[in-house]
C-alpha cells in the first residue's frame, strides 16, 4: 500500500499515552473552560449538554479520526499533508496553514490577560481583579498586556523548542493529570456553596422544550474549539503517532479527556454562577464570563482567594496546553519547508507572534476606536479563523476524503492495527452528514448574529 512508503523518519510521540495526552491538551484549551460553559447556559443547559455530547461522539469522532490518520498516513506536516494527498487539494493545506498563524498570536493575548490575573490572585489582590472596570482598565494600558502576551509567548516557545518528546509530550504527561485533578476539586467545591443545586439542575437535566436549531449550531461551532479539529493541529500529532498505536482507540480516550474537562468546566462553573448571580442568563458571554464575572463570584465565596488561585492555575495550564500546539503546528510546517533547526524556527515564530499579537493588544487600547467590519482586531482574527476557515478547512477535507481519494485513504490507515468498529458510522458522517452540518454552520456564522 502506498501509506506503506511515507513512515516518518521525523521524532514522534515515545508512547500512545503521550501522544493521547498531548492531543487531549491541545482539545483542552480556553474554548473547554470559558467557551463551554457560557454557551451551555445560554442554550438550555442539559439539552446543550445532551446535544454536544452526541455530536462529539459521531460528528467530532468522524473528523478527529480523519485528520490524525491523514497525519500518520502522510507523515507530513498540515502544510504537505493535503498536496500528498491530491495536487488539486494544495489550496486546501494553505488556508489549513494559516489556521494557527491567525490563532495563536491572538490566543497567546488572551492567555496573557489569564497570567495576569493569576499574578493577581497569587498575591492575593483578587478584591481589586473583582472591581468593575478593572478588566476594562487593564486591556487600555498597553505595555501591561504587551509584557504578559511576551510572557505567555516565551512559556510556550520554551516547551516547543525541546522537541516533541522531551517537550510537548514531557510537559504533557504533567500538566494533563494535574488538570484533571484540579478540576476535580473546584467542581466539588463549588457544588457545595448554598443555591448551587438550582444551577446543578439546569445544567444536568435536559429541558427539550429549550431545544432549538441554534442549540445544535452552538453544539458543533463548540466542537471547533474542543477537539482542536481543522487547525492542522491533529494532523501534525498524527504525523508524530507511532504506527502501533490504535487511531479509533485513541481517538475516543481524546473525546473523553476533553469532553470530561468541558463537562467538569460547566460543574465548576454554572452552579457557582447561579448561586451568586440569580440565574444562568446571568453568565456572561466570551471574555466577561472568566474576567469579569468570576472573579467577583470567587470574592464572595469562602476561602475565594484560594479558589480563584487554583481557578486561574487551571486555566493556564490548559491555555498552554493549547498554545503548544498551535505553535508546534507553525513549527512542523516551517521545518518541513525550509529545512532549518528547531530553535530557529521557535525564536522567529516566538517574535514574529508578539509582533502580530500587539495588533491585538492596540486594538484594545490606543487603537480602540479602530474596527474592522465593525469588530476589533482581536475580534476580527478571531471571526475570520473561527468563522469562516475553520469551516472551509474541515468541508475541504470531508470532500477530500469522502469524494476524491475515498474514505479508504483512512481506512486503511486505522485498520493497521485491528478492524475499525464505527467504519459504517465513518462513511456516513464523512461523506454526508459532516458536510452539510459544516455548511449550515458556515452560512449561519455569516449571515446570522454570532454565537
Amino acid at each position: 500500500m502506498e501509506h506503506n512508503k511515507t513512515e516518518q523518519k521525523k521524532t514522534g510521540f515515545a508512547s500512545k499515552l503521550g501522544f493521547v495526552l498531548a492531543a487531549a491538551g491541545s482539545a483542552v484549551g480556553l474554548g473547554n473552560i470559558w467557551r463551554f460553559p457560557y454557551l451551555a447556559a445560554k442554550y438550555g443547559g442539559g439539552i446543550f449538554l445532551l446535544v454536544y455530547l452526541i455530536a462529539t461522539v459521531t460528528f467530532g469522532f468522524a473528523l478527529l479520526v480523519t485528520e490524525i490518520a491523514i497525519g500518520r498516513r502522510t507523515g507530513k506536516s498540515v502544510g504537505q499533508a493535503y498536496t500528498f494527498m491530491n495536487k488539486r487539494f494544495k489550496w486546501l493545506g494553505i488556508i489549513a496553514t494559516a489556521v494557527p498563524m491567525i490563532i495563536f498570536p491572538y490566543y497567546c493575548v488572551i492567555g496573557g490577560w489569564v497570567l495576569k490575573y493569576l499574578v493577581c490572585f497569587v498575591t492575593f489582590s483578587g478584591a481589586d481583579a473583582a472591581a468593575d472596570q478593572y478588566f476594562s482598565a487593564f486591556t487600555a494600558n498597553t505595555w501591561e498586556p504587551l509584557l504578559y502576551l511576551a510572557i505567555y509567548v516565551l512559556l510556550t516557545s520554551g516547551v516547543v523548542m525541546l522537541g516533541v518528546q522531551k517537550g510537548i509530550e514531557k510537559i504533557s504527561k504533567i500538566l494533563m493529570p494535574v488538570l484533571i485533578v484540579m478540576t476535580i476539586a473546584i467542581a466539588v467545591y463549588s457544588l457545595t456553596i448554598e443555591g448551587a443545586m438550582d444551577g446543578l439542575k439546569y445544567y444536568l437535566l435536559p429541558d427539550f422544550s429549550k431545544f432549538s436549531f441554534e442549540t445544535v449550531i452552538a453544539a458543533i461551532g463548540q466542537l471547533f474549539y474542543s477537539l482542536s479539529v481543522a487547525m492542522g493541529i491533529m494532523i501534525t500529532y498524527g504525523s508524530y503517532m507511532r504506527k502501533d498505536a490504535n487511531i479509533e482507540t485513541c481517538t475516543r480516550q481524546i473525546e473523553v479527556f476533553d469532553t470530561c474537562v468541558a463537562f467538569l468546566s460547566g460543574l465548576m462553573i454554572i452552579p457557582a454562577v447561579v448561586a451568586f448571580s440569580g440565574g444562568a442568563e446571568n453568565i456572561n458571554a466570551g471574555p466577561g464570563l472568566m474576567f469579569i464575572t468570576l472573579p467577583k463570584v470567587f470574592m464572595a465565596m469562602p476561602a475565594g482567594e484560594i479558589v480563584g488561585i487554583a481557578f486561574f492555575i487551571l486555566v493556564t495550564l490548559a491555555a498552554l496546553t493549547s498554545s503548544i500546539s498551535l505553535m508546534e503546528t507553525i513549527v512542523a510546517v516551517i521545518e518541513e519547508k525550509f529545512k532549518i533547526g528547531r530553535k530557529k524556527i521557535c525564536t522567529i515564530t516566538a517574535l514574529a507572534s508578539i509582533a502580530v499579537g500587539m495588533l491585538s493588544v492596540l486594538g484594545y487600547s490606543i487603537w480602540s476606536d479602530f474596527t474592522i467590519l465593525g469588530k476589533q482586531i482581536l475580534d476580527f482574527f478571531d471571526f475570520v479563523s473561527n468563522n469562516l476557515m475553520l469551516p472551509v478547512v474541515a468541508i475541504g477535507t470531508c470532500i477530500l476524503v469522502g469524494y476524491v481519494v475515498k474514505t479508504k485513504f483512512v481506512e486503511e490507515e486505522v485498520e493497521l492495527n485491528g478492524k475499525f468498529k464505527a467504519v459504517g458510522l465513518y462513511r456516513v458522517m464523512v461523506k454526508f452528514i459532516a458536510p452539510a452540518l459544516l455548511a449550515i454552520v458556515f452560512l449561519w456564522s455569516l449571515f446570522m448574529p454570532a454565537l
